[in-house]
């Protein structure tokens, strides 16, 4: 599955910093505004202890992670709804992404200028906010000219339905919602809902980028921003960005450890800001593990087992017969699969059961 997250901010946040952290593709990072000017994009391994568990068990000649692409995407400034700054190539690049990761600047460094002279995450949200929403709310607008007269005066119920949906949303745009915070009941105002490919519809997940002291506890600025979106229908982490990069430089394991521990953190900011992603986008992982292949796939939660064989080839999924499935912690404590099956523990599977998360499979087909 081929998924975007695109890092997002104000010029002179860390998100390219923060990029670089996630990345091998070094995007330019320095303390001007606009040094990103094409979005940078990154393959960013998903960490998984029960990946490297299998591994172990099984010796495979390949292993294959679960991935995550994520795009830093060029700043923006205030009037970028209109095109000001890198305004119009922004909204492009946003758009074509599945989730946002917000960096917000949530430390004080006079010797990194902020593109609007001060320090205030609640202002520098509050200005990506506005012009997405503004953006958001220009296509609503558009949509509801073209449907108004059909779903008042006509019988067309599909009419009447989108036009609903749009009100909707027009209603918590004005008041200066974000399109994520409507909620709709039936499967075809949430399909329809889906179609409009709103920007602040997308799953979003704040990063406040702080100083080293404040890596573990967070500071009053970050206390801000939980306020401020409380109400959001979205995540939060605590990042220092710096750190970070500087602990990506670092050769051995031990050594990043080292670091870590100095901090006060059991776990690099980089390794949780991943699997926030991938949980901002309501991921899981399937495992196919054995001597040729450990290998993490990636599935929606709540999808079949026919949908997620369809992740390995499309031709799995058409041909559909059966799906094997050990569950993870029966192979982890039974020694694998033979054992699994000599304890009666592998159990098979049509074509209505819920893959869950973690589930070994081994799919049969005919097509």
């Amino acid at each position: 599955m081929a998924l975007q997250c695109g890092i997002v901010g104000l010029p002179n946040v860390g998100k390219s910093t923060l990029f670089n952290c996630l990345s091998n593709a070094k995007a330019q990072s320095a303390n001007f505004p606009f040094c990103t000017i094409e979005p940078n994009v990154g393959v960013i391994s998903v960490p998984d202890e029960r990946l490297n568990k299998l591994v172990e068990m099984c010796n495979p000649r390949s292993v294959v992670p679960a991935t995550v692409e994520i795009v830093d995407i060029a700043g923006l400034v205030k009037g970028a709804s209109k095109g000001e700054g890198l305004g119009n190539k922004f909204l492009a690049n946003i758009r074509e992404t599945d989730a946002i990761i917000h960096v917000l600047r949530c430390f004080d460094d006079d010797n990194v200028t902020h593109v609007d002279g001060s320090v205030d995450p609640i202002r520098d949200k509050e200005i990506i906010d506005y012009e997405l929403q503004l953006k958001d709310l220009e296509t609503v607008e558009s949509r509801i000219a073209k449907t108004q007269k059909a779903a008042q005066t006509g019988g067309d119920k599909t009419a009447k339905l989108q036009y609903e949906v749009l009100c909707r949303y027009k209603e918590a745009l004005d008041a200066g919602q974000p399109a994520r915070t409507v909620t709709f009941e039936t499967a075809d105002e949430q399909k329809f809902a889906r179609e409009l490919f709103l920007l602040t519809a997308k799953p979003v997940l704040y990063v406040c980028n702080v100083d080293d002291a404040s890596a573990v506890t967070g500071n009053k600025y970050v206390e801000a921003v939980r306020e401020a979106v409380k109400d959001e229908n979205a995540e939060i982490l605590v990042v220092a960005a710096q750190a970070e990069s500087d602990i990506a430089e670092l050769d051995t394991y031990e050594e990043r450890a080292e670091f870590l521990a100095e901090m006060g953190l059991t776990e690099s900011g980089v390794s949780r800001l991943i699997r926030a992603a991938y949980h901002l986008l309501d991921l899981q992982t399937f495992f196919t593990a054995g001597a040729d292949e450990c290998r993490a796939w990636t599935f929606r939660r709540g999808w079949k087992a026919p949908r997620c064989a369809g992740v390995i080839h499309t031709d799995f999924e058409k041909g559909f017969i059966r799906a094997e499935v050990i569950k993870y912690d029966d192979f982890v404590s039974l020694g694998g699969e033979q054992g699994v099956k000599e304890a009666g523990k592998l159990s098979v599977e049509g074509k209505d059961y819920v893959t869950q998360d973690g589930d070994i499979m081994h799919f049969r087909f005919n097509v």
